[in-house]
Order: structure tokens, then sequence, then C-alpha cells
């Protein structure tokens, strides 16, 4: 499916930088996510009159370790500011902030777009402290009250801002992808925590004006968001209606966006520079940041194509994930590169996702010896699914799976004789199959690996009934 030419997406990503150890002004702890409300407070993330902020400066190297990863331009020095606006969530009445001069600027991620690859140009990264957060009770637009929590207030926040250069809702899942894989790599936040990357989503019609959907909180839901925005915008335009410029919000329960307010513009938070933050000069820490960077996704699937010799989307479905690509690289350490990665990428990542778990689930160790017993010619590929399967859902080793669900390979006698009978049982079939019907050689190779309980290898099997076959015929 091509993507949308009269589609335009721009997107804002908060990523919470939740691997630090405390906020981005003051002391509090970052691990809150299974607190009580409001027991990760004190008076400078509550604003309390008095309290003076003190960055984390950690905060700041992984900003920039982000804006080198993007490609960015890592800005000499930079500035915080006060972004002013009046919400429940905002206990000081203004967010601190950047503004004209931002962290980093004008980087770029390539991702494989519907058209081909596409470049996204980053328009800058910046940091800022996280909100409160807002919990209603029942839908934003009918919640009869609303509750804060503000132990996320004042999480560090590095704010990841796009052109308006995807095109299609697909595309814009698969540049969060890409992003979150770089996180990810750089390990400066923990994608599984609430709240760890949330997305604010611009969208237009060629030639009409822009909406933003606030606070996405999963990929999915960007991807239906941005789908459901696209048909509201082009069935206005169909009826002779203008879009408005606002700002909706995405329900996930009924799969709409909803009208919240009328869209901001810059000179409505009447920024100016915060007073009791000098300004910062950067410059200096960049070269150490640059050299301690880890090699990132694109260059290791690189890496893996050349050094293990492995095929281009399996390289790409290793890397996206660092823990799988850490994983890979076990198991290839002590068994054949291809085959591993064939199986890792193409079965055991099929397995998991059906069963929404992660890598974490299964051992490197395992996979060695699945690979092994496939190699020895011990145990046929649907023994070896059988395996994966049966260890995830029940465990043990590959060994005791197989003597427990019987599938070793059944020895040359056994496959033969289950041949002959098959071809034997199998009259109309095997009629079939000499008039040019292919299909029908199939069924009787059922026959075979239902005989051996699937122990056979099927294209030994395969061999083995046209043979067999050609035999008795002449």
């Amino acid at each position: 499916m091509a993507a949308d030419n009269d589609v335009i997406v721009g997107l804002e990503v908060h990523v919470q930088l939740n691997r630090l150890k405390s906020k981005m002004f003051c002391g509090c702890s970052t691990a809150y996510h299974d607190s009580p409300p409001n027991s990760h407070t004190c008076p400078v993330c509550l604003g309390l009159p008095g309290s003076l902020p003190v960055l984390n400066r950690r905060a700041v190297e992984s900003g920039i370790k982000v804006g080198l990863a993007l490609n960015c331009r890592i800005e000499e020095n930079t500035l915080f500011y006060r972004k002013n606006y009046y919400y429940p969530d905002l206990p000081k009445g203004f967010q601190i902030s950047q503004y004209d001069f931002p962290l980093a600027t004008k980087g770029q991620v390539l991702i494989k777009g519907e058209d081909g690859e596409r470049k996204i140009r980053i328009t800058r990264a910046h940091l800022e402290e996280d909100p409160g957060r807002l919990v209603h009770a029942g839908t934003i637009d009918k919640a009869k009250y609303t509750m804060v929590d503000y132990n996320r207030c004042g999480m560090p926040l590095l704010e990841v801002v796009t052109e308006p250069d995807m095109r299609s809702p697909k595309e814009a899942r698969i540049f969060l992808d890409k992003l979150k894989s770089i996180l990810d790599y750089l390990d400066v936040f923990d994608g599984a925590l609430e709240g760890a990357m949330r997305v604010d989503a611009n969208i237009s019609l060629k030639g009409g004006d822009r909406a933003e959907v606030k606070n996405i909180s999963s990929f999915k839901g960007v991807e239906k968001a941005l789908s459901y925005e696209i048909t509201r915008q082009r069935n206005m335009r169909r009826r002779g209606m203008g879009v408005i410029q606002e700002t909706r919000h995405y329900d996930e329960l009924r799969g709409i966006t909803v009208s919240i307010r009328s869209k901001e513009q810059a000179h409505d938070y009447r920024y100016f520079p915060e007073p009791d933050l000098v300004p910062l000069r950067v410059a200096d820490l960049v070269p150490a940041i640059r050299a301690s960077l880890p090699e990132l996704p694109d260059a290791r699937r690189d890496r893996f194509r050349e050094e293990y010799g492995v095929a281009d989307d399996h390289a790409k479905s290793l890397t996206s994930e660092i823990k799988v690509a850490d994983f890979f690289e076990s198991v290839a350490s002590r068994a054949p590169p291809k085959l591993a990665a064939a199986w890792i990428a193409d079965v055991l990542k099929g397995e998991l996702n059906y069963r929404d778990a992660g890598i974490d689930r299964f051992s490197p160790d395992d996979m060695v010896e699945i690979l092994r017993l496939l190699s020895e010619g011990r145990i046929s590929d649907a023994a070896a699914v059988s395996v994966i399967r049966e260890i995830l859902d029940h465990g043990g080793s590959p060994a005791q799976v197989v003597e427990a669900l019987g599938l070793a390979k059944a020895g040359d006698d056994v496959v033969l004789q289950a041949v002959r009978f098959a071809v034997s049982d199998c009259v109309e079939a095997v009629s079939d199959y000499r008039k040019g019907n292919e299909r029908a050689l199939n069924f009787i190779v059922g026959q075979v690996m239902k005989r051996t309980k699937g122990r056979a290898d099927p294209g030994e099997a395969h061999r083995l009934v046209v043979e067999e076959i050609e035999r008795s015929q002449g």
C-alpha cells in the first residue's frame, strides 16, 4: 500500500528520561511508578514559594546522547524558558522548557516508508520537565471530576520534534519504532514504564489546516488516532467544511478523537527566560559523549550482514531491539549464524509476539541446543517449532521436551515403512498424482507424517514417496 499523497503528519514525541535516579530540577526519586499518588514530591516539583530549581547534569548528558544519535547538531549554548499556561497538572503555573535555544537541532532519521526509504527530518530535541498526571473519572469530555497525581511532575523529559515528513499513519508508527529502538540502544529510558513515551501528532490534508492530537500513549494508538483523524478530515472536506486548527484528544476506548480546545501558538505561552537557571554551555561535553555512544541499530544491522552473512531482512529484524540483537550474537557465537538468524527472526520472534512476550522469556542456551539437534538431523523443522512452543508454554530443556513428546526424528526404516503403507493405502491419491495432480502428493506425504507422528523430515518423506510411486508403477 502506497503512502497518501495528501496526508501530512508531523510528530512531537515526549521521551521520559526515566533511567536517571532523580528528577529534572530536584532530588525526588524517579522510581514513582508503583508508588501511591503524590508520594514522590517536594517543594521544588510542587512549585512552592521560595523553592529553586537545580539542573540535573545527567539529564543534559542524556539529551546530548539522543541528539547525536538522531544526527542532530548540538548547539554550543542552551537556555531554559518558562512556558506559561494554567492547567491543574502544572502546580507552578508554568513549565520549565526550552524555546529559542534548544539542545539539539536539524537532525534526521531514515525509515523504510511505504514508498521506499524516507528521510524524517528532526526539527529539534529539547529538555523540559514533565507535568503531573490527570486521572479523569470517565472520558475526558464527560468526566464528572478529575484527580491529579504530581508524582510525575518534574520528571526529566526530552521532546523530539519532527518536520511534517510522514505521509501515512503506518509511516508514523515505523518512525516511532525506529526512535524507540535508538533510545533502547542508548539506555536512556525504560519503554515498559507508564508514560515513558507519549506522542502529540499533528495531521492535516494538503491545503487544509492541521489538528493536533495530544498525549497518545501507545504506538498502536498513534496509528489508530491518525487513521481516524484522516477519515474525519476527509469527511469534513467532502461536506464542504473547513478543518479547524485545534487540539484534540484520542479516546482509546471509543477509538475517536474529541476536541478539547483551540490550538495554541507559541505566543500564547508567553515564553521568557527562566530567571533561576543560568545559560548553559554544553559544547565542551559533546566530544566525550560522542566517543561513548554505543553501536546503534543501523550500524549493527550493517555489521550483522557483513560479519555473519545474514540476509538484510533478518539483520533488520534482529537489530530492531537491543535485547534480540544481544541474544542473536550469543547464539551465533556457538551455532551457524545464518541458521540462528533464520530461526530467531522468523520463528522465535513470531512465537514470542503471539504470546506478547519478550526475548528474556527464552534462553540462548536452549536456542543453541535446538539448532544443534537440527544440524545433527536428530529433529525435524516441525519438531523444532514444537520444542520452542513447549518451552515457552511449559518450560523444560530441549532434550527433555524432545524425549517427553517423542519428537526425535524417525529412523530410515520407520520412515520407509510409513511411506510404503501410505502409498499402498492412498490408491486414489496415487492415481491422481499420476494424472498430474501435484496436490495429491502432498496428501500422501501428510499420511507419512501422520504415521511417524511428525518425526519424519517432510522433504525426505516427499522424495521417498515419489520414489515409491515410481517403483510401484514400474
